[in-house]
């Protein structure tokens, strides 16, 4: 039953798209006063279509004109979130006053703007934000800079990169974490591209993403290994006196849900106990989605890191984004285990965030007391 879920998904995903258009035709008809509403159905399935197969088809296009098809499509389907939840909002107003139709319309278009306008300009306004987490048995301080979901691609590349290293070297980290997702496509899949990470002077980890296996990840782990970058692949690192796990992308067990069937076949719960963590030391464990973290306690991890959620990116997914993720962002605690989870510093999609934030994270590890 468990791999019928992602088709399940899929049919009700599809049969929202319909009842949407078929709802925004009906309303732009009466708004605008347009009899031929099977031109408003028409233009809307096309937009439907645009969407979905721009953003499928062009993910991984490295030509100029895919990546300009991918960031319209992107884009659109943003746009089309906005001018839905607009459209609802107005015809509820409407049960309350008494407009001209076209007045209505006239609203619903300036909401759909000026919303999708700001989530455009929110996406690429990445916060600092810190927070502390002490750990047993750590000798010393140590300051983080944790780097999650960048999504390197259509949308961002080399300048995206270098405005978070800037700000990461702002603050003299002792060390660099990035949990997967840094790139979204090839076409900025270069050394150009992660050229800034040169200048960061302490140590940077990285493990991978759903994004970047689907982008190429021989290739990511081989640009970054050869700038020095520690590639953990179900691996121990030691810095100072703590261990820190790096495990590639998977599911937290054989029970869980995969909606991307033929990943990663081993499991959180499987690969921990294999690894030989030091149980008398302290621990941070890497890992691109926040799963597991029941294994993670069991195998005596202090500290837990993760993004993969983007805390919904955009409302109201923002709500269903709580219901799939029982950790959807911010700091947690699974009995002896610390769990934090990134918004993350790119986007998906559409590149707009409404609702949450785009970050990087100084994660201050101090001895617990």
């Amino acid at each position: 039953m468990k791999q019928l879920i992602p088709v399940i998904f899929l049919l009700i995903f599809l049969g929202i798209l319909a009842i949407a258009n078929i709802y925004l035709s009906r309303r732009f008809s009466y708004y605008f006063n347009i009899s031929n509403i099977k031109i408003l159905y028409t233009i809307s399935g096309i937009l439907t279509i645009v969407m979905i197969a721009g953003v499928m088809a062009f993910s991984n296009s490295v030509t100029q004109t895919g990546s300009i098809i991918y960031m319209l499509s992107g884009v659109l389907m943003g746009v089309l979130l906005y001018l839905l939840l607009s459209t609802l909002t107005i015809d509820i107003v409407r049960l309350f006053t008494n407009f001209k139709p076209a007045t209505y319309g006239i609203i619903i278009l300036s909401l759909t703007f000026l919303i999708s306008t700001y989530g455009l300009w929110n996406s690429y306004n990445l916060k600092t934000n810190m927070i502390n987490i002490p750990v047993s048995g750590l000798n010393n301080n140590i300051k983080l800079m944790h780097l999650s979901d960048i999504h390197l691609g259509h949308f961002r590349g080399e300048k995206w990169m270098k405005h978070i290293v800037d700000k990461t070297n702002e603050h003299d980290v002792d060390a660099v974490v990035i949990t997967g997702d840094l790139f979204d496509g090839k076409i900025n899949l270069n050394k150009n591209t992660l050229d800034p990470l040169k200048s960061i002077s302490a140590p940077v980890y990285f493990v991978e993403g759903n994004h970047d296996n689907y982008s190429g990840v021989k290739a990511i782990k081989e640009h970054l290994r050869e700038m020095g970058v520690i590639v953990l692949e179900n691996e121990i690192s030691i810095l100072n006196n703590l261990q820190i796990i790096g495990l590639n992308h998977m599911l937290a067990d054989s029970g869980s849900v995969n909606m991307h069937p033929g990943t990663n076949t081993q499991t959180i719960k499987s690969v921990l106990p294999d690894l030989g963590i030091d149980r008398e030391m302290p621990s941070l464990l890497l890992h691109h989605s926040p799963d597991g973290v029941k294994y993670a306690d069991d195998n005596g991890v202090d500290v837990y890191l993760a993004g993969h959620t983007h805390a919904g990116q955009l409302f109201p997914i923002t709500y269903i984004a709580r219901l799939i993720f029982p950790y959807n962002k911010g700091l947690h605690s699974f009995n002896g285990t610390k769990l934090f989870v990134s918004q993350g510093a790119g986007t998906f999609g559409p590149p707009m965030r409404v609702g949450t934030e785009s970050e990087i994270n100084l994660i201050n590890l101090i001895p617990a007391l």
